[in-house]
Parts: C-alpha cells; structure tokens; sequence
C-alpha cells in the first residue's frame, strides 16, 4: 500500500527538490504516479514477479506477487488481491519463466486484501493448499495458516526465505530474507517508489523500529511488493527515516502556526501532490499526530489536534 508521497542513512539536502539554501519539503522525490511494469519478469536466477493485475491510488501499477525457487515446486510470495486474470497470469508465468513448475506452499507477508485476497483464486486454480504467514486471525479471511514468527526460515528447492517481523504498517507484516541472492522481499515496509502507509490498524513508531532494524541486514537489492526493484537498500531505508522525520517537523510547524486540523495539515504541506492523493496524505499525517499523541506532545479536541 503506497502514500502519497512519492549508504547514507540520511539524504543529504542536495538531495530533495528545495532551491539551494531553500528548506527542503521533502526528502523522497519517486511516486507511483504514471510508474509501468511489465506483467510478468524474471528478477533473477530464483524469483520471478508477477503483477497482481490490481493498479490503484495505493497499489501503484499492482502488488508485485514472487514465485521463488529452482525446483519443480516453488513457493508463491503474496498472492495479490484476487483480480480478474490474475491466475491466467500466474499460469503463464508458471510456464514461461519457471520451467513449468507446480505451486507448493503461499506464503504471505500480511493479511492486508491486495495480498492475502487471491488466496483462494490460486488454490483454485493451482492447489497450492498450505499458507504460511504470521497468524491474525481477525483478518485472515478465514484461512488456516501454518503460523511463522520472526526468525523461522521457509525452504524450497533453491531458496532458504528467513522471516523477519516488521510490525509497524501491520502488526502481522513480515519481511522475508532470501538468504541464497542476500535480497530482501520488504513487502509493504519499502516501496519500489513513494512511501508507505501507516493506517489506523498501525504504529508509526513501530515502523520506523522496524526500517532501523532492515537497515542492519546485509541485503544487496530489495523486492518490494509495489513497484520496481530498489538496488541501494541502505540508501533507500535511510531516505525513509530522514522522510519521516522531515514530516514529523512539518507538523509540528503547522501546528505551532494555528493549523488544527487533519486536512487544513495536508494542503499546507503537501503544496506538490495533486488533491486526489490528499486521502492518503492524511492516513500518514495521522498516524505522525496519533505519534505525537502517544508522547503527550499533542492532544485530540474533537476534530481538532492541539499542542500541549
């Protein structure tokens, strides 16, 4: 799921769109907007990427769903939402990039719709019966699933996936790391482009533990679940906390400055996005107030965020 905002671990501000000695309005400048992909790729010599056929405001060009191995069973990453063609898709790619192997497990990073919703139109269509990922039963459509938990490692033939919890924009998202390629499938935690968004069901401090802790790994490329392939992880990981940061004054700012509410915060600060992203803009700005709230810096008054 996608904001709006489309070695270093902190860009330096040469980096951002601000005029030379301007203050910087933002630190990560790529979105999603007008990004193609092809439907299907190979990534490397052990993952292919299929796109979920979902594009969207907060899907970007679809949710990129991994077959991953050598053999002749493979494991499937995410599943998609469930769209119309998806499994035609997925049999194509099956044939035409995978040797025609067969499906033998799903795995998924979390139970958000656009990657546990085709869980079934895959089963349907290939019988891949066992689903890994870590449990929530309350969002996991009802599905049974073989329980993993941070540090458990998943293996198919050519492949060794070690699960790495990564709450924060959902408590049940996991990270995968491909030990074989050392290449990180980061799911929602990094994008190929823009940002992620912390809904209401996430913690905006736990996001940003989490990014801390993928910025440690030895990972030489990133598999995001939307967009393309990230070959800086560091780099990249370090734009999203010096992104976060830069919000978190940007609020502050505006609130020192009178502005009280959620919507009046996004149209002062998200002055180069057009309006039909300010939805998503204000999911992220509230989880950065609901953050502040947590710490007793601001209070809620009805519609209203005040500073204390």
């Amino acid at each position: 799921m996608t904001d709006s905002d489309s070695s270093d671990p902190a860009p330096r501000p040469a980096d951002n769109c601000a005029p030379l000695g301007a203050k910087p309005t933002r630190v990560v400048t790529s979105s999603m907007i007008g990004i193609g992909m092809p439907d299907k790729a190979r990534w490397s010599e052990r993952v292919a990427v299929v796109l979920g056929l979902n594009p969207g405001v907060f899907t970007g060009p679809g949710t990129n769903t991994f077959v991953i191995g050598t053999g002749p069973r493979r494991l499937l990453l995410d599943s998609g939402q469930g769209a119309s063609g998806y499994d035609d898709l997925l049999g194509r790619a099956l044939r035409e990039d995978c040797e025609g192997a067969e499906l033998e497990r799903i795995v998924l990073t979390h139970a958000h719709p656009d990657h546990i919703g085709g869980v079934e139109q895959v089963r349907a269509r290939f019988g891949a019966s066992a689903v890994a990922k870590m449990p929530l039963p309350e969002r996991d459509l009802g599905i049974e699933v073989i329980g993993l938990a941070d540090g458990d490692v998943v293996e198919t033939e050519g492949a060794t996936l070690e699960a790495i919890w990564t709450p924060g924009h959902a408590g049940d998202h996991l990270c995968f790391y491909l030990q074989e390629d050392q290449t990180l499938f980061s799911g929602d935690m990094v994008l190929g482009a823009g940002t992620t968004v912390i809904p209401p069901d996430g913690d905006l401090d736990d996001y940003l533990a989490s990014l801390r802790r993928l910025l440690q790994l030895e990972a030489r490329r990133i598999f995001p679940a939307h967009g393309p392939v990230i070959e800086d992880p560091r780099r990249k990981i370090g734009e999203y906390l010096a992104h976060r940061a830069l919000r978190d004054e940007q609020i502050l700012e505006g609130l020192r400055a009178g502005v009280t509410g959620t919507a009046q915060l996004v149209a002062r600060i998200y002055t180069d996005v057009p309006e039909f992203l300010y939805r998503a803009a204000g999911v992220s700005v509230e989880a950065h107030l609901r953050r502040f709230e947590k710490q007793g810096r601001v209070r809620r008054e009805e519609t209203r965020w005040v500073l204390v």
